[in-house]
């Protein structure tokens, strides 16, 4: 799908240091789940954001401000959307504790397909371009891919209100 053919309510532009990556948002999968991103985005939440795990052949994760691991936001944790859809290349997932209600701003961009994530985690949207510059985020070392100077999400802006 081009980015022209996109619903600018539920198209998501988050700009990296390489340049934008276009996200379809998913409502019909998620919807408060992109109803929470769309907030946090339209409250500038997530410029400046780092992507704290980063694990090579697995996912990007961000959306920390403490850029721990351990931060959210002041709006309340959402209850599960666990869907059919598969996380393949490109798709965007919310992060959780161990608690499957717990998700609050936190999320991941898949680099490869993880199946074991299928069911068990809210897939909320999907890239549709630019992922050449979610390749480009640096990786963590360890098991657990936490990054040391990591890079940081510059600006999060939904496509109806970018100007």
């Amino acid at each position: 799908m081009s980015d022209a053919n996109l619903d600018p309510e539920n198209t998501l532009y988050l700009d990296l240091k390489g340049g934008r990556v276009v996200v379809q948002l998913r409502p019909d999968l998620a919807p408060q789940h992109v109803d929470q991103i769309k907030t946090l985005v339209r409250r500038g939440f997530y410029d400046g954001t780092v992507f704290h795990r980063v694990i090579e052949g697995f996912m990007a994760q961000g959306g920390d401000p403490t850029g721990t691991g351990t931060g959210g936001s002041d709006l309340d944790d959402l209850r599960a959307e666990f869907t059919n859809a598969k996380f393949v290349r490109g798709t965007c997932g919310m992060a959780r504790s161990q608690n499957p209600h717990s998700a609050n701003s936190q999320f991941f961009i898949m680099f490869e397909p993880a199946p074991h994530l299928n069911g068990q985690y809210t897939v909320w949207g999907q890239v549709v371009s630019g992922m050449e510059h979610v390749d480009a985020i640096k990786r963590g070392a360890g098991g657990n891919g936490m990054v040391s100077d990591p890079d940081k999400l510059v600006k999060a802006q939904i496509a109806a209100d970018a100007g």
